[in-house]
């Protein structure tokens, strides 16, 4: 008897790419993966981002699979989603795979739904660390010392270029340190309603009073002069 998938990844007729099953670390691959989650009151569901085409999802969903059947899961991967590598059209081989990487990184950033998770994302590529781009800094200084070797007057040249790379690298990160945490900030500063400003205006509105003229009292009609009768006048 066949045993049943762990992760199954479909396309429905719809043309939605989804992917239901698995546990807590089968759902942070396939966010790693760029999928992002759906929910009901009674059930959940994870799904590719729409409008990214067929080519790419394809790519995505393959790539999911991957991931979670090198760490053991079951994957039952719908066979019209099935590819080899993700390519570009600069690298339609699908070689440069370290690119891809952070390809796949961006198409997560771009399906992002909260600033949370967008957060969470950003944070792959300024950890100081294990970021993104303290990895390039070492990998900028290691080419700069391999030129270096050469003990050439243009590997000299060509070092200085790349350890200036380094730098630049390594103080981006620097500047960008907090920018995860701005992000998340942005969810606690988000623009109200039309609803609420339309509240909130009317409860700091000031209040217009209208001036009415005052209704006469019994003083005031005592107080006016009796009229002034006039003579008879005959002609």
């Amino acid at each position: 008897m066949p045993i049943a998938p762990d992760v199954v990844i479909t396309r429905h007729p719809t043309g939605n790419v989804t992917a239901e099953g698995g546990d807590e670390l089968a759902a942070i691959l396939l966010k790693r993966a760029g999928f992002v989650i759906e929910t009901t009151p009674r059930s959940f569901w994870y799904r590719l981002p729409w409008d990214m085409g067929e080519a790419r999802e394809n790519q995505m969903a393959s790539q999911a699979a991957h991931m979670l059947t090198a760490v053991g899961y079951r994957v039952g991967l719908g066979p019209d989603l099935r590819v080899g590598a993700i390519t570009t059209p600069s690298a339609p081989q699908g070689k440069r795979v370290h690119g891809q990487q952070i390809l796949r990184l961006t198409d997560e950033l771009n399906g992002a739904e909260t600033y949370e998770s967008a957060a969470d994302l950003t944070e792959h590529v300024i950890d100081p660390d294990d970021g993104v781009l303290v990895r390039l800094s070492e990998f900028f200084e290691a080419a700069a010392e391999q030129a270096k070797a050469s003990e050439t007057d243009a590997g000299w040249d060509l070092s200085y270029d790349l350890a200036e790379a380094a730098a630049t690298l390594a103080s981006l990160g620097e500047e960008l340190h907090d920018a995860a945490d701005q992000l998340r900030a942005l969810d606690r500063l988000a623009k109200p309603s039309w609803r609420t400003r339309v509240a909130n205006y009317y409860t700091t509105a000031p209040t217009t009073r209208h001036t009415e003229k005052p209704t006469p009292g019994p003083a005031a009609s005592s107080a006016a002069p009796p009229p002034t009768s006039r003579p008879n006048r005959r002609p």
